[in-house]
């Protein structure tokens, strides 16, 4: 282990956790505000990522009305290839086919038109670009491992150490973790980050909202044939493979030169422990609907990320002394959407403001309150009510009726009226699951190879690579009680629901163990979301590890 005593250690105004939507647009923001007022505001950017962008995943159709606020010139600044929606398309599919919705018949905030399909990992590169120039410094394959607490203030964070081997000895290449000390720390980590998560346990931040509820996305990108390819083309769809009662549904998106981002997002709050996410999404593409568009196309990435769907009712204090929580580290992910990152940009923008207040008026206080009271009066907040009880009516009802349902309680908001209640989220989603003997079996087909794929192959696109002699960054706590519980009572799900092939359950004489094969590890954390016991906590690895992901 590290001597903490002798570690360096640095000052500077801010420090952000992400390079993300969020993270960015706070930078990019309070160096505007800076310049504007001729004062300097020093502010570090720690990214876990080998570089901007290389973690980013997302659909992406992009609502610009993030952008056009934070850089209202954002087209002339050669931003990445943005294509038009022109053809928005809703089905609910069956086994043999598909029931197509009429657009006439769905909410208004539904709409994708005026949106932009694109890549979100080139967007972040571009906006990380934007924010080198004003003066940000952005420091990729740095992840944050620690936070530093001073009288239950955040002080800031450390660093992590590189060059540690498996066994927790120093290794050659060893090199120390960095103290990085701020006035104020944004975190910015995306869903379920692991500081975030420390942060809200440790100031109580949720215990005046509802669970936090998460979805896994799973997504490929295609290179598919000039015939096929219908540039501006948006298509969601839910139903077949799942059944009525598990939640998600698929994207897919035309953009660019023959490109297509194709995806499915499954709850986490299914109660089958057998059921695979992955295998469910390369199910679906099998669908006369969808492999029409694939067939002689290339698949040339792949990755997957949990996204929050708790909603509003879900959202946790956003201050507390030190710092604050941005983007999806915040929950502000709008579900029937399926989108985030203009509200990531918005709530950058609204931190950035207050802190910048804080600055001018030498404000001491160390906790930024306007930040919460500009978000509740903000169109996040307003955005977010609209569609609140969206996800728990799918939960309660199935998809058939819980979605019809929250078609009309969107509809009726449109018009000024709605249900005249919140309705909660009953459990969080590691308390879903059915033991095994309460569940059938799920059985997948193999891969064909064309449309479907294996883990491992799939792992391999993603670009994914962790130095093998670190510790696992994937922290079983309780050996013998994942043994006991996860694998004699729920069937072993970690090796059903991890999209990357890390959790392996081997069985020798009749005796189980437990395989972690770290260096697949996508950093979905679907693991640290829906172990059952909760007995798994994902930590940052070695800075610069996992996905490299481009044009995802």
């Amino acid at each position: 282990m590290s001597d903490v005593q002798n570690r360096e250690s640095i000052e500077v105004d801010v420090v952000i956790i992400g390079a993300g939507p969020a993270g960015l647009a706070t930078a990019i923001r309070l160096k505007d505000q800076a310049k504007v007022a001729n004062k300097e505001i020093n502010i570090i950017v720690l990214e876990k990522g080998s570089e901007v962008g290389a973690h980013i995943l997302s659909g992406a159709v992009v609502d610009p009305i993030g952008l056009n606020q934070l850089l209202p010139n954002w087209k002339e600044l050669s931003p990445p290839v943005m294509t038009p929606v022109i053809d928005d398309r809703f089905y609910l599919l069956g086994p043999a086919g598909g029931l197509r919705i009429p657009n006439i018949f769905l909410p208004r905030l539904m709409s994708n038109h005026n949106c932009y399909a694109t890549s979100l990992s080139n967007v972040v590169k571009w906006l990380g670009s934007i924010a080198e120039s004003k003066g940000v410094d952005i420091y990729p394959g740095f992840p944050a491992s620690e936070v530093i607490y001073e009288d239950d203030v955040v002080k800031g964070v450390v660093t992590g150490d590189f060059g540690i081997s498996k066994d927790g000895n120093a290794k050659e290449s060893h090199m120390q973790g960095m103290e990085i000390r701020a006035k104020y720390t944004i975190f910015a980590e995306g869903a379920r980050g692991h500081l975030a998560k420390e942060v809200i346990g440790k100031f109580n931040l949720d215990s005046n909202s509802d669970y936090q509820k998460y979805g896994l996305g799973i997504k490929e990108l295609w290179e598919i044939p000039a015939k096929y390819h219908k540039p501006g083309l948006v298509q969601h769809t839910m139903g077949w493979p799942l059944d009525n009662k598990t939640g998600g549904g698929s994207f897919m998106y035309h953009f660019d030169k023959n490109l297509v981002s194709i995806g499915f997002v499954l709850h986490l709050n299914y109660s089958n422990p057998t059921i695979s996410p992955f295998e469910e999404f390369q199910k679906f593409k099998t669908h006369s609907l969808i492999k029409d568009y694939l067939r002689d196309g290339k698949r040339i990435s792949y990755g997957a990320r949990v996204i929050s769907e708790g909603g509003y009712q879900s959202v946790p204090k956003l201050t507390f002394p030190g710092g604050l929580l941005v983007g999806c580290s915040a929950g502000f992910v709008n579900v029937p959407r399926i989108k985030g990152s203009h509200n990531a940009i918005l709530s950058g923008m609204i931190a950035a403001d207050e802190i910048f207040k804080n600055f001018i008026s030498n404000n001491e206080d160390e906790e930024v309150y306007g930040y919460q009271e500009e978000y509740s009066k903000s169109s996040i907040a307003k955005e977010l009510a609209k569609v609140r009880n969206v996800k728990p009516l799918w939960s309660r009802f199935g998809t058939v009726i819980g979605v019809m349902l929250g078609g009309i309680d969107m509809w009726m908001r449109d018009i000024g009226v709605g249900l005249p209640f919140t309705l909660s989220h009953k459990t969080s989603d590691h308390e879903s699951l059915k033991s095994i003997d309460q569940v059938k079996k799920i059985e997948y087909p193999k891969p064909d190879g064309i449309f479907s794929f294996d883990k491992l192959s799939s792992v391999y696109l993603s670009s994914t690579n962790h130095e093998e002699d670190q510790p696992v960054h994937l922290r079983v706590a309780n050996m013998d009680l994942q043994i006991s519980s996860e694998y004699k009572n729920y069937g072993g799900p970690s090796h059903n629901y991890c999209p990357a092939g890390v959790y392996e359950w081997i069985l020798k004489e009749g005796v189980a163990t437990l395989q972690i094969n770290a260096q697949n590890c996508v950093h979905c954390k679907t693991c640290d979301i829906k172990d059952p016991n909760q007995n798994i906590q994902w930590k940052a690895p070695e800075g610069g590890g996992g996905p490299n992901y481009s044009n995802m």
